[in-house]
């Protein structure tokens, strides 16, 4: 029998040491593990054709698998990540722990298919294993076109995404209403409104959650970073506020993965290294969320 949804494996306890694989969750609909750290390419993978950066990027993308890591997450939107994505790919001989995440964004309602095929030329895989409908842009046509790749075995999941407390709503009725596999928002210790409906649908649903913007592209922690971790977090092993931020976002029974992005190896690893130590439980949740408002 597959995990409960939404436990971390195992919890409460120490997840990983040096060399030992990162703590995982499971995709509610099939089980699969799911490591609870992921890659994000949004802004940070977004540099053109520059050797120096490309080079940058696939050293983070290295650092990320080298820990254990699985799922990258990109988009048609995010300029020339992609490219940048098939290069490390392409480097790094194109690792087979990688779990792909893409998005369908155009509001063609015929163009989602041709858009597909570029972004998998891009990243020169076979095909992807989660596609996701961006900011529900022309949501309908997208995820017929979606469930149709994945009864023919083109694709193995299905999702929607939003961004910064948009379309809650709408995203509830289509998570009510459609059997997706997975759902993408918002969520960190300041962004919280997902707490009311969102996670709680996904649970009852068994959707997987994804979470972006955990940092809030670093302004988050720009704010909570001139303050010192209170003493009492030290029981996480949280060595500062993005692995804290991480856990606290990971320890919600209903999320599934966190998608930081990063330019930095050094950084990369710190967010990698959140999946260590212990995770907070209910309480410990509702102290950090408290002291992170007051700041």
């Amino acid at each position: 029998m597959a995990a409960a949804a939404g436990a971390i494996l195992p919890m409460r306890a120490p997840l990983h040491a040096q060399g030992q694989p990162p703590a995982t969750k499971p995709i509610p609909s099939t089980g699969e593990a799911m490591p609870v750290i992921g890659l994000g390419s949004w802004i940070t993978f977004n540099v053109g054709e520059d050797p120096v950066l490309r080079e940058e990027c696939a050293a983070v993308m290295a650092a990320f698998f080298e820990a254990g890591g699985r799922m990258i997450d990109c988009s048609p939107m995010y300029g020339s990540s992609q490219d940048t994505i098939g290069y490390g790919l392409r480097k790094l001989g194109h690792p087979k722990a990688l779990f792909s995440a893409e998005k369908v964004w155009t509001s063609s309602a015929t163009g989602g298919p041709r858009q597909i095929e570029e972004t998998r030329q891009r990243w020169g895989v076979e095909r992807f294993d989660l596609l996701q409908v961006h900011n529900l842009v022309a949501w309908e046509r997208h995820l017929d076109t979606l469930f149709a790749m994945k009864s023919e075995g083109r694709l193995r999941y299905v999702g929607i995404t939003t961004s910064e407390g948009r379309r809650h709503a709408e995203i509830e009725r289509i998570m009510a209403s459609r059997p997706i596999d997975f759902v993408q928002v918002t969520y960190n210790v300041r962004d919280r409104e997902v707490e009311e409906r969102i996670l709680p649908l996904a649970q009852e649903r068994r959707i997987a959650v994804i979470v972006n913007r955990p940092f809030r592209q670093g302004a988050l922690l720009r704010e909570l970073e001139r303050h010192s971790l209170p003493p009492w977090t030290a029981e996480t092993g949280a060595s500062g506020w993005p692995q804290l931020i991480l856990k606290f976002i990971a320890s919600h029974p209903a999320v599934t993965c966190a998608i930081p992005a990063t330019t930095r190896v050094d950084h990369q690893r710190e967010n990698m290294a959140a999946s260590s130590g212990h995770f907070p439980d209910e309480a410990m949740r509702a102290r950090i969320a408290d002291h992170a408002r007051q700041l």
